[in-house]
């Protein structure tokens, strides 16, 4: 895998975080992860720090300020984000939560997996799919 990715892992998670960006790092050491705590952090970074939009955002659902589903709202309103792949990645499994995401725009619902090599092979999967041609993939 040659591309380098950019992505933005919003979680208020620390561990989470570090163990998605140590995985990214082995599957493509060219991407990188960019970090916020949660929503609001999230849109202020995108919409008055970066220079330069992630290629996909990963998304925790449940955070304290602003949570998944109320940042996922507020990016799908804004025309500079709105194109943005936002991928749901949380502890919920729930068909309510993968409904609710899908019809909020969310491109794919992924539940965290325990493992960290199962982690690895689902943020791979993400990586190769081309998010441009897909849209309320979800599963």
């Amino acid at each position: 895998m040659n591309n380098a990715l950019t992505f933005l892992i919003v979680d208020d998670d620390a561990d989470d975080c570090e163990f998605f960006c140590e995985a990214v790092s082995e599957i493509n050491p060219h991407s990188r992860c960019l970090l916020a705590n949660n929503g609001e952090d999230a849109l202020m970074k995108l919409r008055t720090e970066m220079t330069n939009l992630p290629d996909l955002i990963f998304l925790d659902l449940n955070m304290h300020r602003m949570d998944g589903r109320k940042c996922l709202i507020e990016l799908k309103k804004d025309s500079k984000l709105k194109n943005i792949p936002v991928i749901i990645l949380t502890t919920s499994s729930s068909k309510k939560d993968i409904e609710e995401t899908r019809i909020l725009g969310a491109s794919y619902f992924l539940t965290k997996p325990s493992e960290y090599q199962k982690l690895r092979k689902e943020i791979a999967y993400v990586m190769e799919q081309n998010w441009s041609k897909k849209s309320g993939l979800v599963s």
